[in-house]
């Protein structure tokens, strides 16, 4: 019984430790306007995350911060911000939602580059 109790307690602070998505992903976006492809380079910091963009609108800075499985975060363009959130489901895979200023809601999934 005390084994279990220790096992439950190390996996629940394990969920609660931040996941690394540090590196190069490329995500698939689908808008009501059309999808795209862009690349993003995360860089993580403890819950801290910075990096770029490089998609349709060029290429521009974001920051934003990772809790657990949560990744939100926001690229700075000329035209607006665009807005990113979602769920780390693997080592190397998310899935989210974004919004975009002049497009509105759309859907995105991520796969790590190796």
């Amino acid at each position: 019984m005390r084994l279990r109790t220790v096992l439950t307690f190390l996996a629940a602070g394990a969920m609660l430790l931040a996941a690394d998505v540090t590196g190069k992903w490329t995500f698939s976006v689908e808008t009501g306007a059309g999808s795209g492809t862009p690349t993003f380079t995360f860089v993580q910091k403890g819950s801290a995350l910075t990096g770029t963009y490089q998609g349709a609108v060029g290429e521009a800075p974001l920051k934003g911060k990772v809790e657990g499985d949560t990744i939100e975060f926001v690229v700075e363009t000329g035209s607006g911000e665009l807005r990113y959130n979602g769920k780390i489901t693997g080592a190397a895979t998310m899935e989210g939602k974004a919004d975009y200023p002049e497009i509105g809601a759309a859907t995105w999934t991520a796969k790590k580059d190796k």
